[in-house]
Parts: C-alpha cells; structure tokens; sequence
C-alpha cells in the first residue's frame, strides 16, 4: 500500500511537471508570436513612413517643341532669330499623393540674354503620374549682339538655349497632409536652325 501510496505521488508530480513544462512551451510560443507580430508591424510602419509618406521632389521637364515662323538671320555682324515655339512641357509626380502647383514663369536664354518667356498655368499632376501640357512662347534675339549671335552662327549650324523655372506647389498625402514642395527647371537645348527642330535636349 506504501508502494502504491507512493507510485501514485511520484506519477502526480510528473504529471504536474508535465503540465508545467506544456504551459511554460504555450507561453513560450505566445511571446514568440507577439514578438513576430510587433516585428511585422514595425516593418510596415517603417515602408509606410519611408515609401508612401515620404515627399519627393516633382520633376519639370522641358519634352519637346515645334516652330512657327521660323526666321533666322546668319549675318555675322547682325545675326538674329525670331520664331514662335511650341513646346510640350511635363510635370511628374513620383509620390502617392496629388501635386498642386501654382502659375509660374518660365524663360528662356541665350547665354545669359533673355530671349523669351510665357507663363505656365496652375495644375495638378495626380498620384504617381506625369502631367503633360502644352506652351507657346516667342523667342527673339532682340536682346543679344547681332555679333555675339554671328560668332556662334559660324561656328555651327545651331542655336544653344536653356530654360529655366520653378514651380511651387503642394503634394497631397492621405487626402489630409500637406507638404509644401517647390521644383526647379534647367534644361539646355540646341536649336537646330537647319533642320528647324530642337536637338541636344538635357534636363536636371
């Protein structure tokens, strides 16, 4: 009877380490779980805030132009140029949120001449796209030395501009954050006076 007595409290102890040793492996399990979990969620946190809410900087390009009334003088001592351009200008917008801008000036040099400018209207560029539109703007050398012009008309078959603008505007997160962003234009082109057509085109 003592054997027994005793078999049966050796068998309940084990039973109660057994059960010790289940709960302790279910809460071992629970913490690695909850630990994962909160590993999981930091890394979503952390692609949201630098991935989705993060604002980039829009980029404004200058894509591509036609001419009317092409007028060109090659005068060494007077040479001058006259034309209208049409040009095809681009907003894009690398974050997830709308872009709003605000009108703007944009000019155009040669050298540091001023030889045109037009205004660009207001817009939006949606969420992880590129607006395009177009402007037109007269382009004359009124301003620069017709011998300064002649010089580099001699040289070559073309004429070197750049255009330069900023737009300022607002990119929209979550339909509730707001986040003032500003964009620069610098774009260097060559004006092909031959072939009447822009070439060399180059934005940063």
């Amino acid at each position: 009877m003592a054997y027994n007595g005793g078999q049966k409290a050796y068998d309940a102890e084990l039973a109660s380490v057994a059960q010790s040793e289940e709960r302790r492996k279910k809460c071992m399990k629970c913490f690695a779980y909850v630990a994962v979990f909160a590993v999981f969620q930091t890394a979503i946190i952390l692609v949201f805030a630098l991935v989705v809410m993060k604002v980039r900087t829009p980029k404004f390009r200058v894509r591509s132009a036609t001419f009317d009334n092409f007028d060109v003088s090659t005068l060494v001592t007077n040479a001058s140029f006259n034309t209208r351009m049409n040009a095809e200008l681009s907003v894009k917008n690398a974050n997830f949120g709308r872009y709003k801008y605000q009108s703007s000036i944009i000019e155009f040099f040669y050298q540091d001449y001023k030889v045109g400018e037009t205004v660009v209207p207001g817009g939006k560029a949606n969420f992880k796209s590129t607006k395009k539109f177009a402007v037109s703007v007269d382009l004359s050398s009124a301003n620069v030395p017709g011998d300064v012009l002649g010089n580099e008309l001699s040289q070559h078959a073309w004429i070197p501009l750049t255009s330069r603008a900023t737009l300022k505007g607002k990119v929209t997160l979550m339909l509730i954050f707001k986040k003032n962003k500003s964009t620069n234009m610098n774009c260097t082109m060559n004006l092909n006076i031959s072939s009447k057509q822009l070439q060399d085109l180059r934005c940063r």
